[in-house]
């Protein structure tokens, strides 16, 4: 009876020492950079910026801007992809199954800036991204309003944030998302959604899930201490990493 004791005790310790060890294994994500369209000169400084921050926030980061990437001998070893400033149709119908696959099995996708401005004819994709790119005026200030403080990637933030950038206007914006900020409109000129203009937002969609978020189409927007880390926790929150 004592043996059988100790064998269960001993059973259980190794089952939390594996967990424990589980629970703290860094995550790993792919930064996708592929465009076919406009090509944002932003694209070196945020996967720069990114790839130091991931490092500080305790998370591997791989990038690629080649599609063919997208297997699932390749993809099943990440908890999320960002699509950082991607634009066209970047993913053919083979490497956009892998990709539906990657999401429904449980992880993540993080889109940045023109990441909405991809894959016009993919309306999963366009579902999954929350919105597609309509226009945009010149590059300036504006005042973001924090409407949600709840999520990770929001709750540094002020309530009224101050940024320069270049600011989409969307189309087919999905209604199932949760905003988590929108543009004062007032506050700058060129904007076309009026008062329901969301930057920056997030979903649960088909099994994973996805974290938008506007900014960054300036080099200078990965310098910006707040604006990082408003990404990366929303790149670990899409890992499924929630604290």
């Amino acid at each position: 009876m004592k043996k059988l004791i100790i064998s269960s005790l001993f059973g259980a310790l190794f089952f939390l020492t594996v967990s424990s060890c589980f629970s703290q294994e860094k995550p790993q994500i792919l930064i996708f950079t592929k465009t076919d369209g406009f090509v944002h000169q932003s694209i070196p400084a945020g996967k720069k910026a990114l790839m130091e921050a991931a490092k500080k926030a305790g998370f591997v980061v791989d990038t690629t801007s080649d599609a063919d990437f997208f297997r699932e001998e390749n993809l099943i070893q990440y908890k999320a992809i960002v699509f950082l400033n991607t634009t066209g149709n970047v993913l053919d119908s083979d490497q956009q199954e892998e990709f539906e696959k990657f999401i429904r099995a449980g992880n993540g996708y993080v889109g940045i800036h023109s990441a909405a401005d991809t894959e016009y004819d993919w309306p999963w994709y366009g579902k999954l991204v929350g919105g597609y790119f309509q226009s945009h005026p010149e590059i300036q200030s504006a005042t973001i309003e924090v409407i949600d403080k709840d999520h990770p990637s929001t709750q540094h933030l002020p309530e009224k944030w101050e940024r320069r950038d270049e600011w989409y206007n969307y189309k087919n914006l999905n209604p199932e998302v949760t905003v988590l900020a929108r543009l004062d409109e007032q506050s700058y000129k060129g904007g076309e959604n009026g008062d329901h203009h969301p930057i920056a937002w997030y979903h649960d969609f088909d099994g994973g899930r996805a974290f938008y978020s506007g900014g960054g189409h300036t080099p200078e927007s990965y310098q910006e201490p707040a604006f990082l880390k408003h990404l990366i926790r929303g790149i670990l929150w899409a890992a499924g990493k929630n604290d």
